[in-house]
């Protein structure tokens, strides 16, 4: 059973049945996301490459599963545009309260007012209403671990719990591909089906996940 608390001024998630277990925040300005805004970009962010960022094109992008939040804040910090969507009401409390946090940050700020937004809500419905043209929709759809006895990070095993099965996954990659103007990317794990069973133009694949990339031609 999880429960919302302030806790030393920020919205965190707390398991009440697991005695030690740290409680999960969304932080934009410090631990895993800030060392993404720091170094990803030297070392390369691969989903960089499958929305199409390029020299001088930096596309407005809607994620629509946004979970926690971390694509989306690589993303803004590249340069795109980024509109989340996310339909659990407790974690899109999780995110608004980090984005508060990271907008009255002097470093970054400005970036989150003017690069980062969030809507609650069902992407199958809330994609009709985004505040710009989607370009690109990124899909993260959540996806159970192949191996029952593998470990799944904290925050990754309550974002499951808390968010649930994405059943109607199939159902929103058919939505996004007739919404985005430019491509949607779905990111799967390595060795994963294609979502809808939809073969994608092509992929990029990474020792743990593949990126699929369906091509919206004009």
């Amino acid at each position: 059973m999880y429960s919302l608390q302030m806790k030393d001024q920020r919205l965190v998630l707390i398991d009440q049945t697991e005695n030690g277990i740290a409680p999960v925040v969304i932080d934009f300005v410090s631990g895993k996301t800030a060392y993404r805004r720091k170094y990803g970009h030297a070392g390369g962010e691969v989903i960089s490459r499958a929305v199409g960022i390029k020299k001088g094109i930096r596309p407005n992008v809607v994620d629509a599963t946004a979970g926690l939040g971390r694509d989306a804040f690589v993303l803004a910090t590249l340069g795109c545009c980024v509109h989340m969507i996310e339909r659990s009401d407790v974690m899109a409390k999780l995110l608004d309260d980090a984005l508060h946090r990271a907008a009255n940050d002097e470093k970054i700020g400005a970036l989150i007012q003017e690069k980062l937004s969030l809507t609650c809500g069902d992407s199958r419905q809330a994609l009709l209403h985004v505040p710009f043209e989607p370009e690109v929709i990124y899909l993260d759809p959540m996806f159970p671990p192949k191996e029952k006895s593998a470990l799944v990070k904290k925050d990754m095993r309550m974002l499951q719990d808390v968010v649930g099965k994405d059943e109607d996954a199939d159902e929103l990659l058919n939505v996004a591909l007739k919404i985005a103007t430019n491509r949607v990317v779905v990111k799967r794990p390595a060795s994963a089906d294609f979502l809808a069973e939809i073969k994608p133009h092509t992929s990029i694949k990474t020792k743990k996940h593949r990126f699929d990339i369906y091509l919206i031609h004009a």
